[in-house]
């Protein structure tokens, strides 16, 4: 399940905590494939079940998913941002996912581990906090060009309240969430300081891919 958390009382939330951030949950029912993927935290019976879910979502067998796939999940149908999450799995406009990238992009919602033993010198994992940020921050990012502008968060925010703010609210709140996390006063958002303003979030509550047994 994807969904999307809208703040109860826009007017009188901090704009850090009602508006940089989409909450995006993925809860699947799983079963398994023994595949390996580099550098991720999925084990092969996570693969497994992942498969099975691909395998559920290819109606025509085709090996490959499409937009109009992910559209007929139901949670994503009435999810205000459903079509950008739909999108981020289909970067540089490809038309089809195959299950390597499929898994590869859930990967990222796994929750971190903490191990000691890790090597500093190590490859980035694909499920750290700075790529779980990344797909939060392309959600808001619509035209790809590395920033939030206000006109695009002003987009995304009127998706996600629909009518529970007026449009003086709507721009109230935008502004409000700009003057905050703009901390070089370009007028826009860039990733470093939308990953500033998220700083205590906490993104394994948030963002996370629930395997079910």
């Amino acid at each position: 399940m994807l969904s999307t958390a809208a703040p109860q009382d826009p007017g009188s939330i901090p704009a850090s905590d009602n508006c940089l951030f989409a909450v995006c949950t993925f809860s699947l029912c799983l079963r398994g494939f023994p595949l390996t993927v580099h550098r991720c935290a999925v084990t092969k019976a996570h693969i497994c079940r992942l498969y099975d879910r691909f395998e559920e979502l290819d109606k025509n067998n085709k090996g490959t998913l499409s937009r109009e796939d992910f559209q007929r999940i139901g949670e994503l149908a009435v999810n205000p941002l459903g079509d950008r999450i739909i999108n981020a799995f289909f970067p540089n406009e490809k038309q089809t996912l195959d299950f390597r990238s499929f898994i590869r992009i859930l990967a990222c919602f796994r929750p971190t581990t903490k191990d000691k033993t890790t090597d500093p010198n190590a490859p980035e994992p694909i499920n750290s906090r700075t790529n779980k940020l990344r797909f939060a921050f392309q959600l808001y990012d619509l035209d790809g060009d590395g920033k939030i502008s206000r006109e695009e968060l002003i987009q995304v925010l009127r998706m996600m309240l629909e009518a529970q703010v007026t449009d003086d609210q709507l721009e109230s709140i935008t502004d409000r969430t700009i003057q905050e996390a703009d901390l070089d006063g370009d007028g826009a958002i860039s990733f470093e300081e939308f990953r500033k303003s998220l700083e205590n979030i906490n993104l394994e509550h948030k963002m996370s891919i629930r395997f079910l047994q």
